[in-house]
């Protein structure tokens, strides 16, 4: 049976891979979470899994070396999904160590623990064993020409403390495929959204804001562009990258959904009046007169593009959800779990690691 170590799998992108991985293997598979419960960690993304017999949740930091170690001691672990991080590129700005402790040790610390497991005396490593790192395509920096795009070959020029600390864990990962050979791929993905996001993003902030009539805090002029993936797709990329791709290889995940923010506000707040009940009384306050514009971002990058041109060719995988349908489930996803978004803002959710797991 194969075994999954999955980082920061009570997060965003985590806990919907753990789903998406469990929907398609089944019983096949065994997954060990591995998350610190920070703020952005909820185990309540997990709710519907947390007694299956193939799920072990472990409440670790990354940088901690001697856990790390005995899990895999205590463990044939066959892949390695790593998606902890510190993601915010407003937190970042404020404390930039942070970002630097989690996301470059953090990624080390993964690393060695890796290696020490897996790697053989002649230098050679355990069969069918695989390190994904997923990253992020703001290491690339910014785009200024409007028909530019990032590929896997794009020069590395991270503006923000968030963006270089990831460059900083990729060029990490990239010595350990270089110099130990070490079994690994990176994925680079553009903005993703869907269920689980934690309300301090864009899309779910907006949502959670105009449902209950506060003001839309849209940055700057709203004509940054970003490159929109549905988080579902997201997870089929990095399985397909996980068992199709080369090793040693970088592939870009990108949605081919360009949008400006201040577009993605707009829609947001169309599709909710439209999926709204006619006597709902929200519908009347949801409307474009939220939107408030305000003080750009430092170091705010203007454009992000991805072009998935290599992981279509090499591994089949391509963006399968286009925007408008993307919002609409992911609405409909909020609208069905408005007692996870209260739990979230108000910060209840914290509470739930201690109810369900200080007794066992």
């Amino acid at each position: 049976m194969r075994t999954y170590l999955v980082t920061g799998g009570a997060g965003f992108i985590g806990s919907n891979y753990i789903h998406y991985i469990f929907k398609k293997y089944g019983d096949e598979i065994r997954v060990i979470n591995v998350d610190k419960l920070t703020y952005a960690g909820n185990l309540e993304n997990l709710k519907d899994i947390e007694d299956k017999e193939g799920y072990t949740f472990v409440k670790a930091d990354i940088c901690d070396a001697e856990t790390i170690d005995r899990i895999f001691r205590e463990n044939d672990i066959n892949r390695v999904v790593h998606f902890a991080a510190e993601s915010h590129v407003d937190r970042s700005i404020k404390d930039p160590g942070v970002f630097v402790r989690t996301n470059v040790l953090g990624t080390l610390t993964m690393l060695n623990a890796a290696r020490n497991a897996w790697e053989q005396e002649d230098g050679s490593y355990l069969p069918d064993h695989k390190f994904l790192h997923v990253s992020t395509d703001e290491v690339y920096g910014s785009l200024s020409n409007p028909e530019d795009y990032f590929y896997e070959t794009t020069k590395y020029d991270p503006h923000s403390p968030y963006s270089a600390s990831k460059a900083s864990s990729d060029f990490m990962v990239k010595a350990f495929m270089d110099t130990y050979g070490f079994p690994a791929n990176i994925t680079n993905c553009s903005n993703n959204y869907g269920p689980y996001q934690f309300p301090e993003k864009l899309i779910p902030l907006m949502i959670h804001n105009a449902l209950h009539g506060k003001s839309l805090p849209v940055y700057g002029d709203g004509m940054n562009i970003r490159d929109w993936l549905y988080v579902e797709d997201h997870c089929k990329g990095i399985d397909l990258v996980q068992e199709k791709g080369r090793l040693y290889e970088t592939y870009n995940i990108g949605g081919h959904n360009e949008r400006e923010n201040i577009t993605i506000v707009k829609t947001i707040i169309s599709t909710l009046r439209d999926m709204l009940p006619e006597d709902d009384e929200r519908r009347a306050h949801i409307t474009e007169d939220l939107i408030t514009y305000v003080t750009d971002r430092k170091g705010h990058d203007r454009r992000y593009a991805i072009a998935p041109d290599k992981i279509k060719k090499e591994v089949g995988w391509y963006p399968e959800t286009c925007f408008e349908d993307g919002i609409r489930k992911t609405i409909a996803w909020y609208f069905d779990h408005q007692e996870w978004m209260e739990r979230v803002t108000s910060g209840a959710y914290q509470d739930y690691y201690e109810s369900m797991y200080s007794n066992r």
